[in-house]
């Protein structure tokens, strides 16, 4: 156990400032690795105050869509325009070390480990009043749930350790028929498994994350993770699509080109801003370098090197500032939202591994042709206090509302807060 002098030190102590690193080129600082003790450093998790929302950009307005969830984490919309929202939790690490007992305590303190609900509730706003009148838990008894992918007349859910098939009809507002299991996964580590429908519903695209920072448990404990896989839902095969992706979550489609791309986290115990999150990209036979490099072919010396597999590594398309935590990802098109650009909108659930925390906010990366362009621009932000000791929430899942709306899901917070024109 640490004693108190040296759990705050632990804590914050500084490891140097910089610049965020973000953009197509972001300047990435020179590694400087942090050991077996790397930083850890996190609020505590308050809540919101009654009546209390997030600030949002000037020209909108945030309300809260639903209150009082249970650690919600992602969303979904179906074509009726009801919102399923994904009730679900980390669960406590085992304890081998001191640092092991170091992270559970503060990741219990900061509101990322709790019970799980394991269940899916359903929000249904049929008046158009941006408050829905319909709170039903949807599915419940689920394996630490959060992707969700409605194909015909069909419902995919990505299960930490699964990814199941139910039967689904238009306006029910409860599934009980038992799911079918078309595919297994480990479960753990990055736990969270998301799910994307290919356009013409052929197939489904599972993100599934490392097991651990940087393939510190074996090799073997990897295999089949760090990856999106493809899901043939014809064949109920599936291969993987795209690997050295340490945990890719977020996925959206583009529609100027129809590419598929993804937000990641990259690994820590490098420093504050090294190496950055990212957004990209995703090409079939893709490999983003996890765990052997970084941004390319930066080689992360911790690891043992496969010369290979860093010589085909893809730099991504653009960072987002280094342990932002980025989980969340929609596709906002333009007009959807007044003054905004088209371009993907990102939940950026924010760092542990920092001494100046970052993330903490829903930010939009304009796109253009295809590609993003221009600085992150911040769309809700005030989860975190101007202190640091303190937050009222975590943004995680956004999704774009059948009405236009933009929903962005808080699991600190147990909340959904949608922003619209002011």
């Amino acid at each position: 156990m640490i004693a108190g002098g040296a759990w705050y030190y632990y804590r914050g102590r500084h490891m140097g400032s910089f610049a965020q690193a973000v953009g197509t080129k972001p300047a990435i600082p020179e590694a400087k690795p942090q050991g077996a003790m790397p930083m850890l450093k996190m609020p505590t998790a308050m809540g919101w105050a009654p009546g209390k929302v997030p600030t949002v950009k000037s020209g909108l307005k945030v309300t809260p869509f639903a209150l009082n969830l249970k650690h919600p984490r992602w969303a979904y919309v179906l074509p009726n325009g009801d919102v399923l929202i994904a009730e679900s939790a980390s669960l406590p690490g085992t304890v081998k070390n001191v640092r092991d007992y170091a992270m559970n305590r503060v990741m219990s303190r900061a509101g990322a480990t709790r019970p799980s609900a394991n269940q899916i509730t359903l929000l249904r706003d049929a008046d158009g009043d941006g408050v829905p009148e319909v709170r039903e838990v949807f599915m419940s008894g689920l394996s630490q749930p959060f992707g969700m992918a409605l194909v015909g007349s069909t419902l995919y859910i990505g299960n930490t350790d699964s990814v199941m098939a139910f039967p689904y009809e238009a306006g029910q507002t409860k599934i009980t028929a038992p799911g079918r299991k078309l595919m297994s996964m480990k479960p753990g580590g990055h736990w969270t498994r998301n799910i994307i429908a290919s356009k013409d519903g052929t197939k489904l695209y599972v993100a599934v994350g490392s097991q651990s920072n940087i393939a510190e448990s074996g090799f073997e404990v990897e295999e089949g993770r760090a990856c999106i896989f493809e899901l043939d839902l014809k064949t109920e095969q599936h291969r993987i699509f795209a690997g050295g992706l340490r945990n890719p979550v977020g996925m959206a489609w583009e529609p100027t080109d129809g590419k598929l791309w993804t937000v990641v986290n990259e690994r820590d115990g490098l420093g504050d801003e090294t190496p950055p999150d990212y957004l990209t990209s995703v090409k079939d036979g893709g490999f983003y370098g996890w765990p052997y490099s970084y941004w390319g072919q930066t080689v992360d010396d911790r690891v043992p090197q496969d010369a290979a597999l860093v010589a085909k590594a893809s730099a991504p398309d653009y960072a987002l500032g280094g342990h932002t935590a980025s989980l969340g990802l929609c596709w906002l098109p333009e007009s959807t939202l007044p003054g905004l650009p088209s371009g993907m909108v990102i939940g950026q659930h924010g760092s542990w591994n920092r001494s100046k925390l970052s993330g903490y906010r829903v930010v939009l990366v304009p796109f253009n042709n295809g590609k993003p362009q221009g600085a992150p621009i911040d769309l809700l932000t005030g989860f975190l206090a101007d202190d640091e000791k303190t937050s009222n929430g975590r943004p995680v899942g956004v999704v774009v509302a059948k009405d236009g709306a933009l929903l962005a899901v808080d699991d600190v917070g147990d909340a959904v807060w949608r922003v619209s024109a002011a």
